[in-house]
């Protein structure tokens, strides 16, 4: 399908989800807009991906809730589409400090629809997650499984959806896909865009990475005696790159209908940390040594997607292997070892 807009908002665009889903929208032909306050990204993250698409892309230094400033670049620009990923997305700082969370993932998306509906903008992406299935009550997770959230982060997705889902019962002209994520891992291929986590990563692969690289001597996992097939959790892990190109998919179905749809963006198969870790291994050379810990509260011990509603209406599915996560993950980390910081890089 080709589609052609004259220009897409993405806010929260130079994180690590949405720098890669500028570069396949600039691919796919697209004009993009940027919106970051920074603080959770870093500006070179949208300079890479300019230097690797070989296009501009226009970007804003500010919070979305500031809402004349956010009108007045909806009246600067032609803006026919917005992807939604601004937001606090840590689950222990959500249950540290719940009304923050609360204010900035809610309201920012309350004052964005608002200022949207204003300028008759209605095509909408937004970037929930898989969190708000909570404990899943069967395995694949479909769309059509029970939601609830087990913190405050996956609350404020939750609550989005809901409130979502009243605007489009309110004014039926809307178009909103609701993309809910599983576990992206991986980096560009080029080796200059990749995950750039800030303080101690909770991700399982920035962990893999920062021992393979000798920043710390041991992995620690936790819990190996969960009902699986080796006694750790399983996951559905998923190339950042498919993750992204999901976003193009998602953002042509929004030009073609009217309503709300969600849809899960996995890979349907699950692998345990155990996985993760032989596998990195396999395709780097390098050892990791670990050691177990006690589980974490709140870990469920399987969890992977049903990815069948995307492929059948989205025509997307994954394709990326796990050796090609990790291997990319290695990548990007041997050329950026320190993150977002400007160094020279080899050919």
């Amino acid at each position: 399908m080709e589609v052609n807009l004259l220009s897409i908002l993405i806010t929260g665009g130079a994180g690590y989800i949405g720098s890669h889903t500028c570069i396949e929208l600039l691919n796919a032909g697209h004009e993009v807009i940027v919106i970051d306050n920074f603080l959770n990204s870093k500006p070179e993250a949208l300079e890479r991906v300019q230097q690797v698409t070989r296009k501009p892309i226009k970007i804003y230094q500010m919070n979305i809730m500031e809402q004349e400033k956010l009108e007045k670049i909806f009246s600067d620009n032609q803006i026919e589409a917005v992807i939604h990923f601004a937001g606090l997305k840590s689950v222990g700082h959500s249950v540290k400090n719940p009304l923050y969370y609360y204010r900035h993932n809610i309201t920012s998306t309350l004052i964005l629809c608002q200022v949207m509906q204003k300028f008759n903008v209605k095509n909408l992406v937004f970037s929930s997650s898989a969190t708000v299935y909570g404990i899943p009550e069967s395995i694949p997770i479909s769309e059509k499984n029970q939601l609830s959230a087990l913190n405050p982060y996956g609350r404020t997705k939750l609550f989005i959806e809901s409130i979502l889902e009243d605007l489009i019962k309110s004014d039926p002209s809307w178009s909103i896909v609701i993309l809910r994520y599983f576990n992206p891992i991986g980096a560009h291929e080029t080796g200059l865009i990749g995950e750039d986590p800030l303080g101690i990563p909770n991700n399982l692969m920035p962990n893999i990475l920062n021992v393979a690289s000798g920043e710390r001597d041991i992995l620690l996992i936790y819990g190996d005696h969960y009902p699986t097939k080796d006694g750790t959790c399983i996951r559905d892990y998923i190339h950042i790159n498919d993750l992204a190109n999901g976003h193009v998919k998602a953002l042509e179905k929004t030009l073609n209908f009217s309503g709300i749809e969600t849809y899960n963006l996995g890979t349907g198969q699950g692998y345990s940390v155990l996985e993760i870790i032989s596998t990195f291994e396999k395709v780097t050379g390098i050892k990791i040594p670990y050691s177990v810990s006690a589980p974490r509260a709140g870990d469920v011990p399987i969890c992977y997607s049903d990815p069948t509603k995307a492929k059948l209406e989205l025509d997307w599915c994954a394709k990326l292997p796990l050796e090609k996560m990790c291997i990319d993950s290695w990548r990007w980390k041997l050329n950026n070892p320190n993150g977002y910081k400007k160094v020279q890089y080899a050919n």
